[in-house]
């Protein structure tokens, strides 16, 4: 993807821009702008540590080397659809068609806020590496997309994946809007699962993404050591009770 944007190497925090941008998502839950605008407030120098920790780790130099575009990978119907049932790839193809999101309207929104995410460096396509996997990940967590909760936990499990403390800070929001919630111990509770198991799994930012699509779902998850978010499940059916008595 050739481009003339620049890459921002400063490591600065922007703490008046992450709240700012905290306030404006609390009001309004669909809009991802300022989801970007706290990433890029607060995560300043993560795409460097992770992309020398892919360096570092078993096949993160071949993946570097051949610098995938996730959003473009992803976005190839062909490719999308090639895996068999009951993969990984197969899940993410049927949440592609159920929720009609892709990751590259996700890229453009992001861009749009912060046109040096489409720089031409490593540290930046190491970044997009990272945003483009995201709706990947609510496959492998079992954390819907489409679900406030689904999203705050997966904000919270991606937090000690990353090292970005607008990941942590988002965490902490939902944590906030949660303690508002008739359910705030379960809500709280399923926050916390999603960090800790966040904690013991592999480091997926490491992973050969296109392998990890071939492999069955639950293999996939075992070998991750993603464990099944039984809090955030119990939740949603204490929701789905309630919603079911008052209709």
């Amino acid at each position: 993807m050739a481009s003339s944007a620049t890459f921002d190497l400063s490591e600065r925090k922007d703490w008046r821009s992450a709240f700012v941008g905290l306030r404006q998502l609390l009001a309004n839950p669909n809009d991802t702008t300022q989801v970007f605008r706290i990433m890029r407030a607060l995560n300043a120098g993560t795409p460097k540590a992770g992309y020398e920790r892919l360096l570092r780790s078993a096949e993160g130099g071949r993946i570097a080397y051949q610098r995938v575009e996730l959003a473009e990978r992803f976005s190839d119907p062909d490719f999308v659809n090639s895996f068999p049932q009951g993969s990984v790839g197969a899940a993410y193809a049927a949440f592609l068609r159920e929720t009609g999101y892709s990751a590259e309207a996700l890229a453009a929104v992001s861009q749009a806020e912060d046109a040096g995410r489409a720089a031409e460096h490593p540290y930046a396509w190491f970044g997009r590496r990272t945003r483009d996997a995201h709706d990947l990940w609510h496959i492998l967590t079992g954390y819907r997309a489409n679900d406030p909760l689904g999203e705050a936990c997966l904000v919270a499990f991606s937090y000690p994946q990353t090292g970005g403390l607008g990941w942590a800070f988002l965490a902490i929001g939902s944590g906030l809007k949660a303690l508002r919630s008739p359910h705030r111990k379960l809500a709280i509770k399923a926050l916390w699962e999603g960090y800790r198991h966040g904690r013991r799994a592999a480091w997926l930012n490491g992973q050969d993404y296109e392998r990890v699509l071939a492999e069955p779902l639950d293999s996939a998850r075992r070998r991750l050591g993603i464990r099944e978010p039984v809090a955030y499940y119990a939740l949603q059916a204490v929701l789905k009770r309630s919603a079911g008595e008052t209709a």
